[in-house]
């Protein structure tokens, strides 16, 4: 058994002094086949240490309703086994570029404004939550014989908030679940978020991607005393739909990398290996300064222009970081370890059958359900997928413009069954007037929670109301299409028709709708035959924006606006002989089917 600790100005083991060179590498973005792979590039880039966030919303889908929590504990387990140490970071609220924050939707949509703070209501599910989830870090602390050295309080809180009797209560009750290695905290080297998100006693690191010297001086304004640490060196950055691909030169980041260490600071890279967004989880931001504008998706990718890229592969930027990191290693760096295997030759697959959106809406989605005014995705109990608003113009009458106030996302709008628009702004008028009597339907998707700035929290949906001229629209009929509805037992249940058959062409799939025809949103699947599996990347070619799953496995959105131009296939995913591809298409037409390269 092993103590750490915070010394005066270094990080103690059993006394003496140590540096942490730490990579973050989250294990919910990595198949778990491939754990071990990823953290052998990271000990052979010359780390020793690996840093990983904890999403609250992936393991409590609702409120006492747990997944598989102990997968924590499994990558722990790899980490020992790796000889690196680890940094946990297990939120309650984690950003990470993920859907909402790691906050569960059914708590920020009852608490809205009210999480994280030092309110009851808030503070009770955390306390359930961490009580179930820290049992898994608690046994694998490093005074336990395990590699965990340090545990976060919170999350870059000075970014938000400034509730300090907040910050102390989690502090306190990550003590109380019996965690003995120390505690820290993160936030950006300025004032007010070191004064917003510091808790007195607790280390406190800070976050940046250049001008470590001038970013430490700020912090040691604030603590005198202890370890430097820079807990979120941003080597790269992740990406936006509709967006510029974002790269930072690779010797500018190494050159950033080594001011860190030349200032005897500990340093975790941020992101060492990024990952990949899986099961359509990724998060959003608002644009603009105040982070309160426009609405931008985050993309599937989390490759984050890291050192070892999405796929496992070494980069310029892990050749040169291990140059860098070799100057600071107790001795030769490890061999890097051999690439993943890939697919042996690329493959298509076409359109084998299909099913148009209203079907699939019809046997998988939730109940109809009315209320006066449309109910938004947390009041439905949605976290992803899309919901299908119907309301209907009463009649007659003549023209006039339909708006809808506080839409959030994306509506694929449509009246009396022919699409009239889409609409993409928070206050959105439909482009052509619309007469009564009419049935106007919304097909509203979620394309992520805000996960930082001060829209966190926020609902999804549309959140205020339909109006036709200046008059409401009341009687709103709303049903859910969740996506963790598309599990293989059920999708084999729907009465899917062949593409080309008298059923399909009957539904609006003619016969050439396997080779990219003219049928619409729906849910179609592409029997792939695999020679050799191995990583792949799977492309799109003809299709619009929707999400993909390979053998029950959802790779994540697609969406031809970009920059994100082909998915990340896990080796683990893909089985020899024929695979099932999955796209369900939510805007568009069918594509040309689908390749495997």
């Amino acid at each position: 058994m092993s103590e750490f600790a915070v010394g005066e100005t270094d990080f103690l083991l059993d006394g003496r002094p140590v540096r942490l060179l730490s990579g973050a590498l989250h294990y919910f973005r990595v198949h778990e086949g491939q754990w071990e792979h990823r953290l052998g590039m990271l000990r052979a880039m010359g780390l020793n240490c690996v840093e990983t966030y904890v999403p609250w919303n992936l393991y409590e889908p609702e409120p006492g309703r747990y997944g598989d929590v102990a997968a924590l504990g499994r990558f722990l387990d790899a980490v020992e086994r790796a000889g690196l140490w680890a940094i946990v970071r297990p939120g309650p609220y984690i950003c990470a570029e993920w859907e909402n924050g790691g906050l569960p939707h059914w708590l920020t949509g009852l608490l809205g404004r009210r999480v994280r703070t030092d309110d009851p209501g808030f503070l009770g599910p955390v306390d359930g939550w961490f009580r179930r989830l820290l049992p898994q870090v608690v046994g694998r602390q490093v005074d336990r014989g395990g590699p965990v050295v340090l545990v976060q309080v919170e999350n870059e809180y000075g970014s938000y908030g400034s509730d300090a009797g907040y910050l102390r209560r989690i502090a306190d009750l990550l003590v109380e679940c019996g965690v003995t290695v120390p505690l820290f905290t993160s936030d950006g080297p300025e004032d007010h978020m070191l004064t917003g998100g510091s808790v007195p006693g607790v280390l406190a690191t800070a976050n940046f991607g250049s001008g470590a010297r001038e970013a430490f001086g700020v912090l040691r304004r604030h603590q005198p005393r202890g370890p430097l640490m820079c807990m979120e060196f941003w080597c790269g950055w992740f990406d936006h739909w509709g967006t510029e691909h974002t790269v930072r030169d690779a010797a500018d980041a190494a050159a950033a990398l080594r001011e860190i260490l030349e200032c005897g600071a500990s340093v975790n890279v941020y992101m060492a290996h990024g990952g990949t967004n899986f099961g359509g989880r990724a998060g959003a931001n608002r644009a603009g300064e105040a982070h309160d504008g426009a609405l931008r998706a985050t993309v599937t990718s989390y490759d984050y222009d890291a050192p070892v890229d999405e796929r496992g592969r070494p980069t310029e930027k892990f050749r040169r970081f291990r140059e860098v990191l070799a100057e600071y290693a107790d001795g030769p760096l490890p061999e890097v370890p051999e690439p993943p295997a890939r697919l042996a030759a690329p493959v298509s697959g076409a359109v084998g059958a299909w099913l148009p959106l209203p079907e699939v809406l019809e046997g998988l989605g939730d109940e109809e359900r009315c209320a006066p005014l449309p109910p938004t995705f947390e009041e439905l109990g949605v976290d992803r997928g899309l919901v299908r608003y119907r309301v209907g113009v009463p009649g007659p009458r003549q023209p006039y413009p339909l708006a809808v106030s506080g839409l959030r996302d994306r509506a694929v709008v449509y009246v009396d069954g022919l699409r009239a628009g889409v609409l993409d702004t928070e206050e959105a008028v439909l482009p052509e007037p619309v007469a009564g009597p009419a049935t106007v339907e919304l097909w509203v998707e979620s394309l992520g929670r805000v996960n930082y700035g001060p829209r966190l929290a926020e609902p999804k949906g549309i959140t205020g109301g339909l109006r036709h001229e200046r008059q409401y629209l009341h009687g709103v009929r709303a049903r859910a299409l969740r996506l963790d509805a598309f599990v293989p037992e059920a999708v084999a249940k729907l009465p899917f028709a062949a593409a080309g058959s008298d059923a399909g062409a009957a539904a609006g799939a003619d016969a050439g709708a396997a080779a990219g025809g003219d049928a619409g949103p729906g849910l179609y699947r592409l029997p792939v035959e695999v020679a050799g599996a191995g990583d792949a990347d799977l492309t799109l070619p003809g299709w619009t924006r929707g999400f993909v799953w390979v053998n029950g496995f959802c790779l994540g959105r697609y969406w031809s606006t970009g920059p994100q131009l082909s998915l990340y296939v896990p080796g683990p995913v893909l089985r020899e002989g024929v695979n099932e591809v999955w796209v369900l298409e939510l805007e568009g037409p069918a594509g040309a089917g689908v390749r495997l390269a």
